[in-house]
């Protein structure tokens, strides 16, 4: 479960235990009050990362406690208010005050729970950035990652970085440096193998001394030579030409160079680290990539997961991206709508995180708009569904359905372990076991 706390106030008994079960279920760390006097206590010396709170309750008005608990200095979470129709305008003054957001009653509870989550994550980025630390991302997946790096921040190791094209490789690399030089005084290097010529390969890579070729008026250092005592980086290992990569593998092996045109051996200290898309073993097999040199750079190895494979790092990194486009162009920063939270949160992403930032950085220049819209990220018309079509699922089976993915999901990462999975989603056993057969999960097994 997730440690990210949630503060529900809310006194319709129904309502209030079908929302702390859902909030639970999505592995969120929910507390429930019925009582705004009951939520005061609390929130005056707990700690939450959010709020969710009815205007009207029995004992206080939900407004007015609101103001109450900023008028004696109590630093709030984000405020998140639930309202009827009726009472609109008053939640609109509530967010000049400072509140968050507002839904209207009856709550969409995905809308919610991606609102939840979009705040989760800004705080967690946030935290990331006045820490000072290097942050790869809130998932699971990220996060081990992070924690990984300090075991290989040793000198003189070799690390290989997989993952698809677009998820962040050359990022994992400059955390790992920092690891290794926190005040980044030695130097990285970055190469990428396959935008180098392979007659120019060489010579880029290694140096070489005045007159070794036509137009080598001076001697000049290679990468390797570059990076010594820092990191050098090499992307797309997998585009190295079969001729270099025997070459490659001396250097490795011996740590020295020798530059084009010289016989003079330099000693370099390097930490190298290499990064592919493809799959080297396969390459291998098919004669495209040299065994030794695999096996002597696939020392560790540091699988880097696709962007649609840890949802939660989106709308984490899209708040990160907004903020640098403020930045770089000196301007306000954007804000997302939640209904284009949402279409982040459902976009394949088969760019992974370069589609995202392009995506970002086009709606940007071509808005207006303080606040994206679906639109705005993907173009008119996103995610139009006939009225008709939109109208033919009940709320109760549009809540069922989201449960029982997610309740299969998690017996999926748990490998169908009841036990486990009831520990990961917050509930008992029983109550998992009643939810499975209410939901049918398991009768076609």
């Amino acid at each position: 479960m997730s440690s990210n706390r949630v503060c529900l106030i809310e006194d319709d008994e129904i309502m209030g235990e079908a929302m702390s079960d859902r909030i639970g279920l999505e592995g969120f760390n929910c507390t429930w009050f019925k009582s705004g006097e009951s939520a005061r206590a609390s929130l005056k010396k707990d700690c939450y990362d959010v709020v969710i709170s009815d205007i009207k309750l029995p004992d206080i008005d939900g407004e007015a406690l609101f103001e109450e608990l900023r008028s004696a200095g109590v630093a709030l979470p984000p405020y998140i208010f639930m309202t009827g129709y009726g009472a609109i305008d008053r939640a609109v003054r509530l967010l000049k005050l400072g509140a968050e957001d507002y839904l209207t009653k009856p709550v969409d509870i995905r809308a919610l729970i991606e609102k939840v989550r979009a705040i989760c994550a800004r705080n967690a980025a946030d935290a990331g950035t006045a820490s000072g630390e290097p942050t790869l991302g809130i998932s699971s997946g990220m996060r081990h990652i992070e924690a990984l790096l300090p075991r290989l921040s040793v000198d003189n190791i070799t690390v290989l970085i997989t993952g698809e094209s677009g998820v962040g490789k050359e990022v994992v690399a400059r955390a790992l440096h920092g690891q290794r030089d926190p005040q980044w005084q030695r130097p990285f290097i970055t190469v990428n193998c396959g935008a180098i010529t392979e007659t120019l390969l060489e010579a880029e890579m290694f140096g070489y001394v005045k007159g070794a070729y036509t137009g080598a008026i001076r001697d000049k250092k290679g990468y390797f030579e570059q990076a010594d005592g820092g990191t050098l980086f090499l992307d797309e290992i997998g585009e190295m030409p079969l001729s270099m990569q025997v070459k490659l593998l001396r250097v490795i092996q011996e740590r020295k160079v020798v530059r084009v045109g010289a016989e003079a051996l330099i000693p370099v200290s390097i930490n190298l680290v290499c990064a592919t898309n493809r799959d080297l073993k396969k390459m291998v097999e098919a004669g495209e990539f040299r065994e030794d040199l695999y096996y002597r750079i696939h020392v560790l190895e540091v699988k880097v997961p696709a962007l649609r494979e840890r949802k939660e790092d989106i709308l984490w990194l899209a708040g990160l991206m907004l903020a640098a486009e403020a930045t770089q162009h000196n301007s306000p920063r954007r804000e997302l709508s939640p209904t284009a939270e949402q279409a982040l949160l459902e976009h394949p992403w088969s760019g992974n995180i370069r589609e995202l930032k392009s995506c970002l950085e086009r709606a940007c220049i071509l808005s207006t708009q303080a606040v994206l819209t679906p639109d705005a990220l993907f173009g008119n018309g996103y995610g139009q569904e006939p009225a008709e079509e939109a109208a033919a699922t009940s709320l109760s089976d549009y809540l069922g359905s989201y449960e029982r993915h997610y309740i299969e999901q998690t017996l999926k990462v748990n490998e169908g372990r009841i036990a486990d999975t009831a520990t990961a989603l917050g509930i008992s056993r029983k109550n998992l076991w009643e939810k499975m057969k209410k939901l049918g999960i398991g009768d076609d097994k």
